[in-house]
């Protein structure tokens, strides 16, 4: 190889980007595994692909950067139908022949990733994520004070085995830390801290109080349950810490961790990771996700007034047995023209008891409501927290990162032109020298902004994936709903089927209710 290649700068530039594009990324060297991919993209036929590899000088599973350079130079020879020599090779040093492998750049794929090194793929499941935690959220009852001052909660979780007490102030800070941190990740938002003005008039102070506490409930348990969060130190401590200031300790370990793109290793090799195609891929995945997202709101929109009207059915039928009781406690005598053969005293006394099934039967279409509310609207409400946050980072991302890249090159561009106009007309040489200072320093922000872009979307290509890790959750959702239906028809049948001969004990068979089929 010393023959060969005496000096480097006799080898030709593209056999350089080749060894760029396929050399490992913490190595100097080139791994057999993709070495032998190079070769199937050659088609060479096999007898000389082994003659080829005869050639190879690998040790370790690696070939070092100048094997690399004559296994390129032999297969530029077969290509050319001349035998892969390297004696063939000592004509040619003058001049080394190209071999045709593509674009250097498209060679990047055949770069082998260990199966740790396969970061930007979530191996993640639905079941997986549910199991990392379970928080309940639980109201203390409010102390005497102002409206809605001293509203706390008992936040237990399942993981930690333990219970802190928070208020909504508490959240709030840790929602600021939390996304200071994860700036390039789905930070699900807070609900209002106070009803908005005008929601008295529709919704109630308990009301109020009951959603939000749901609300925050929902917040905490995705971020319990999110891949990256759930593991951070920010997290670990709203859910830990019993100390006397939550909020001091937060903002401290917030300072001490940093922001994710100065903490993750992999920050500033994000580009590496993406695939060619990723603002397509982003593009497409964020019309199919709000368009999920739409879909989702209606099903929660209806699920919201069926558990509404079975309420309201609740209602309606305890008022109805409620009404046959005031009719059957009128102790009214009959007037004289009632006809002598009119029952109805002996009926009405009958109509008291019925209130009883009624009452049952309210308090079951009650429980139906309750459970459509818990078990159907709550978790379509968690997973669409989820796809809001989701359209938030979108935004954050364009309206951020990409914006702030933006303004810091058509500053560098203004800078460059003051240069310009500066070596054409004299100037005083420290205004120069502190004109290219700036220029440095805007160069190395805009570079800084460019790998910060580039964690964005390598940040966004995981957190899409997360969305369509939770997109199972339909089955859960439909499955408490399905459930839900055929207990609530269970139950109330069966009040319905006990009440049908009472009432043909109390009236007789010829009160227009029929036998059971």
């Amino acid at each position: 190889m010393k023959v060969l290649f005496p000096l480097l700068g006799s080898v030709p530039a593209y056999y350089r980007e080749v060894y760029e594009a396929i050399r490992c990324r913490t190595d100097e060297r080139v791994q057999v595994e993709v070495f032998q991919r190079l070769l199937q993209r050659t088609d060479l036929s096999k007898t000389v692909v082994g003659q080829i590899a005869e050639h190879v000088d690998s040790s370790d599973g690696f070939l070092s950067k100048l094997s690399l350079y004559k296994v390129l130079a032999l297969i530029a020879l077969a290509q050319q139908g001349k035998p892969p020599s390297p004696k063939l090779l000592e004509v040619c040093i003058q001049e080394l022949p190209k071999p045709h492998l593509g674009e250097p750049r498209d060679l990047k794929a055949l770069r082998m990733q260990p199966a740790q090194e396969d970061v930007l793929t979530m191996s993640q499941t639905l079941d997986k994520l549910l199991v990392r935690d379970t928080v309940q959220l639980e109201l203390i009852p409010e102390k005497k004070g102002l409206f809605l001052k001293h509203v706390e909660y008992q936040v237990t979780s399942q993981r930690y085995k333990i219970s802190v007490y928070r208020r909504y102030s508490d959240f709030d800070v840790f929602h600021e830390v939390l996304l200071q941190r994860f700036a390039y990740r789905v930070v699900p938002a807070l609900p209002p801290k106070r009803m908005l003005k005008g929601v008295l008039t529709s919704v109630s102070e308990r009301e109020f109080i009951e959603g939000r506490r749901r609300a925050l409930g929902r917040f905490i348990n995705l971020v319990a349950r999110h891949p990256f969060f759930s593991e951070d130190e920010l997290v670990r401590t709203f859910l830990t810490f019993s100390g006397s200031d939550v909020q001091t300790k937060l903002r401290d370990t917030s300072k001490k961790t940093g922001d994710e793109f100065m903490t993750n290793r992999l920050a500033t090799q994000a580009k590496e990771y993406l695939p060619a195609d990723i603002q397509a891929q982003f593009s497409a995945s964020r019309e199919l996700i709000r368009n999920i997202h739409n879909s989702f709101q209606k099903l929660r929109d209806r699920a919201e007034k069926m558990a509404e009207r079975s309420k309201e059915n609740a209602t309606d039928l305890l008022m109805f047995g409620r009404e046959l009781s005031t009719l059957g406690s009128d102790a009214s005598p009959l007037p004289s023209l009632a006809s002598s053969q009119s029952t109805w005293g002996t009926l009405r006394q009958s109509l008291k008891s019925l209130s009883v099934e009624f009452a049952v039967l309210s308090d079951k279409a009650a429980q139906q409501g309750r459970r459509e509310e818990d078990d159907v609207v709550e978790k379509l409400n968690l997973f669409l927290d989820l796809l809001q946050s989701y359209r938030d980072l979108c935004e954050r991302h364009e309206k951020g990162v990409l914006h702030e890249h933006q303004r810091a090159l058509h500053k560098y561009g203004m800078m460059k032109r003051q240069m310009m106009s500066a070596t054409v007309q004299p100037k005083e040489q420290a205004s120069v020298e502190q004109l290219e200072s700036r220029i440095v320093q805007q160069e190395n922000a805009i570079q800084t902004m460019e790998l910060r872009n580039y964690f964005s979307l390598f940040c966004l290509h995981q957190e899409t994936q997360l969305i369509f890790i939770y997109l199972p959750i339909t089955s859960h959702i439909l499955g408490a709903f399905v459930n839900s239906q055929v207990q609530g028809h269970r139950e109330m049948g069966a009040v319905w089927n006990e009440l049908q001969p009472k009432l043909g004990c109390l009236f007789g068979v010829n009160n227009g209710v029929r036998p059971p089929a």
